[in-house]
């Protein structure tokens, strides 16, 4: 939890976080460079984009919205990445009007999938992008989590709408546009070129743990912390996971 060159150590981040790491590291030992050429699809204000940078990796943000690059930018300059940092305005599918084919040795792909038109092409750009052997990060939004959550909220007709709809949505409501199992996930990446080398089920329990026990019992973030790493890697849990992360690497 103290190490600086992670995002703030919370249930959201730090499952990925350390699976990025580590794989950031393969890629520096693979390729005898210290600094990776890193882009970070959808990265908005940095959460990832940042830590990369402190470790001493060029990233390259592509996001749509003009604020999340302004506050990119800040947030680079205050870590004193600023120079490792660049935040162009785009677009996953429009991804190679802003960046250059096969120019990254990783490519993270965060949280972008679930609002796309086109799931597949947004998979086989970011692939595009990767050198070859070059690591890919996808995080998505689980089918499962929803489901699980909607009926532990008593909200029993939406979780089987959730179950039931092509998209994984609960109703007109929902916030999300579309949710993946594992599979489906697993799938895409694949078929893209990308050998998938693990899956994680990240915020199994954290969603549904009340906050106020993290908050308030001693030891208890730190904790459930351990649990969420600990169950990451279980395919039994991918199931009634909030989000899934697939790792891969490209086919060379």
């Amino acid at each position: 939890m103290s190490d600086q060159l992670r995002p703030r150590a919370s249930l959201r981040t730090a499952v990925v976080w350390e699976v990025l790491k580590d794989a950031l590291e393969r890629r520096v030992k693979a390729t005898g460079r210290e600094a990776l050429d890193v882009l970070d699809t959808g990265g908005g204000t940095g959460n990832f984009a940042v830590p990369v940078a402190r470790l001493g990796h060029r990233v390259t943000v592509v996001d749509p919205s003009p604020n999340a690059l302004f506050a990119l930018e800040r947030r680079a300059d205050e870590a004193g990445v600023a120079d490792r940092v660049r935040g162009v305005q785009g677009d996953i599918l429009g991804l190679f009007d802003v960046v250059e084919r096969d120019a990254y040795d990783a490519v993270l792909c965060h949280g972008v999938l679930e609002y796309v038109d086109d799931p597949a092409e947004g998979v086989r750009n970011a692939v595009d992008a990767l050198r070859p052997s070059g690591a890919l990060s996808l995080l998505g939004a689980g089918l499962g989590g929803a489901v699980l959550a909607r009926a532990l909220a008593g909200h029993f007709a939406e979780a089987r709408q959730a179950l039931t709809d092509p998209d994984g949505r609960w109703g007109g409501g929902d916030p999300v546009p579309r949710r993946f199992t594992a599979g489906q996930l697993s799938a895409l990446v694949t078929d893209a070129g990308v050998e998938v080398g693990a899956v994680h089920g990240v915020r199994v329990f954290a969603d549904l743990v009340p906050g106020v026990l993290v908050d308030t019992e001693p030891g208890a973030m730190e904790e459930l912390l351990r649990l969420e790493a600990a169950v990451a890697e279980l395919p039994a849990f991918h199931s009634v996971a909030t989000q899934l992360h697939v790792l891969g690497e490209k086919r060379a």
